[in-house]
């Protein structure tokens, strides 16, 4: 069964502070840069359980992307603007703060392979220069008859009719409270619930957040691909997202 995953690749500059951010002044960091992006995180991660997954996305000419090994990648090449860029803030306790720029990924996204199942990250709809590109996938997607889901990705983004109408969105709880329809509601460190069936999330000690709703939905998806049951899927989507979080960035190490 194949997944697709349509949306952003970035490369992260991981910021891990040890102390609260001292405006105007210095804050000692240990600093890495990794591969990033909402979009290759999660064909990363679906790629390490053994998932056949493609990616769908845009970089630079400038050999950024990061280690995808598994990953069927389609990727059109922007010659004018850089691969995406993301400076990552992690605070003591793993919580993460983003500074994004786009770069290539604010540009049209190359047709879909067809597979089973479409996962479109919501960036590629939040921002004009993908998003008709994403709605024409979602529309190939749905001609083929393929299963559809969307990450809306950002709570500060969203608005007024920005995500179509999908199958299944896997939306945090701040993102659910703007959004209507089947949805998966990602808790952080309460789990996930779908509906009536909530998994609480797996106990680990946490060191970076980044990616952990991405390894999320690969393991959400991944399952429900192999006909995983909604207790089984969210199981499997809360087991990969505990192993995220036991690392720096937002791919599988």
């Amino acid at each position: 069964m194949t997944l697709v995953v349509l949306g952003d690749l970035m490369v992260d500059v991981v910021a891990r502070i040890a102390d609260p951010l001292a405006h105007a002044s210095d804050t000692p960091a240990r600093i890495s840069v990794q591969g990033g992006g909402s979009a290759a995180n999660t064909a990363a991660w679906a790629a390490s359980i053994g998932t056949d997954v493609a990616l769908v996305c845009r970089v630079g000419d400038d050999d950024r992307a990061g280690d995808l090994r598994g990953v069927d990648v389609h990727a059109a090449v922007d010659s004018e603007r850089p691969t995406g860029t993301c400076i990552v803030l992690v605070e003591p306790g793993g919580e993460r703060t983003m500074l994004p720029d786009p770069g290539a990924n604010d540009g049209p996204l190359p047709e879909i392979p067809l597979g089973d199942h479409l996962h479109v990250v919501g960036y590629a709809l939040l921002r004009d220069g993908p998003r008709a590109s994403a709605l024409a996938a979602i529309e190939r997607a749905r001609e083929a008859g393929m299963t559809v889901s969307v990450d809306p990705s950002s709570w500060a983004l969203l608005r007024p009719g920005a995500i179509p109408e999908v199958d299944l969105l896997l939306a945090n709880e701040e993102e659910a409270k703007h959004l209507t329809g089947e949805m998966v509601v990602k808790l952080g460190a309460a789990g996930a619930r779908w509906g009536d069936v909530h998994v609480p999330a797996k106990p680990v000690e946490v060191v970076d957040t980044t990616g952990a709703g991405d390894a999320f939905a690969a393991g959400f998806l991944s399952a429900r691909l192999n006909g995983a049951d909604r207790r089984e899927a969210l199981e499997a989507g809360c087991a990969l997202a505990a192993r995220a979080v036991t690392q720096v960035g937002g791919r599988p190490s």
